[in-house]
């Protein structure tokens, strides 16, 4: 099948091992993975801060970029909803670029989805000697409703032992522009998750956006825990070779 890869800001600029890593897996599957050069941020941003007509150019963009592929795949829950849920909205007030958004948007998946629901696939072949956390992140839970589509394909993973979070669904306190405008709320949610983390004895936590990891894995960096994070298409592209 040939895939292409939607990387995300965040991946691009922050997290790129991520985005690697979701070619590299998919690549040992068997498929090809294609990069259009011409993509840019979502929208998402702008979208979630309240500048609907700035986003609008980004989601043309974005279905001019991905409109001749038949699958497009994202390392990112957070960005594949947006996708899904927001693009035709901001388009609304043109009729044809919505229908194009939703068609798009009907193609898109999040890494888990493409792996269990098109491709049908729950043993990746991976292997990741780590004791492992997972934690569900708010829009690939709520919004995307991806399930334990994650957890299946971590227990499949040779090598790798898989302890529960307590109170697993709760926010990380991320929440993109939330963490700044409402910082004090945003910590206190941050100090409830790295407990819950911590509590598991697990040395790394994983997720399927990279922003949450980016939260979490800060306050275990500052409160130097020795727990690092690592985004879910990292661990599935693992294997006995590499590691």
């Amino acid at each position: 099948m040939r895939i292409a890869l939607f990387a995300t800001c965040l991946a691009d600029t922050m997290f790129p091992a991520a985005a690697k890593a979701t070619v590299l897996l998919l690549e040992r599957l068997g498929h090809e993975v294609v990069f259009p050069a011409g993509q840019t941020c979502c929208g998402q941003m702008h979208i979630n801060t309240g500048y609907q007509k700035d986003a609008l150019p980004l989601v043309r963009r974005h279905v001019q970029t991905f409109e001749a592929f038949d699958v497009v795949v994202a390392p990112s829950g957070s960005c594949v909803g947006s996708v899904r849920h927001q693009h035709a909205m901001v388009a609304a007030g043109e009729p044809a670029l919505a229908a194009r958004a939703t068609s798009v948007a009907s193609r898109t998946f999040e890494l888990s989805e493409l792996l269990i629901d098109v491709l049908g696939v729950e043993d990746v072949g991976a292997y990741f000697p780590h004791r492992v956390t997972y934690h569900p992140t708010c829009h690939s839970l709520r919004v995307l409703r991806v399930g334990d589509k994650p957890m299946r394909l971590l227990r499949n993973v040779r090598g790798l032992d898989l302890v529960e979070l307590p109170a697993a669904e709760q926010c990380c306190g991320f929440g993109g522009t939330f963490s700044v405008k409402n910082a004090d709320t945003s910590t206190a949610m941050l100090a409830d998750k790295m407990r819950h983390v911590l509590g598991t004895g697990a040395d790394v936590c994983t997720a399927g956006d990279a922003s949450c990891l980016m939260h979490i894995g800060g306050g275990l960096s500052r409160l130097r825990t020795g727990v690092r994070t690592v985004h879910l298409a990292e661990i599935l592209a693992s294997t006995e070779a590499s590691s």
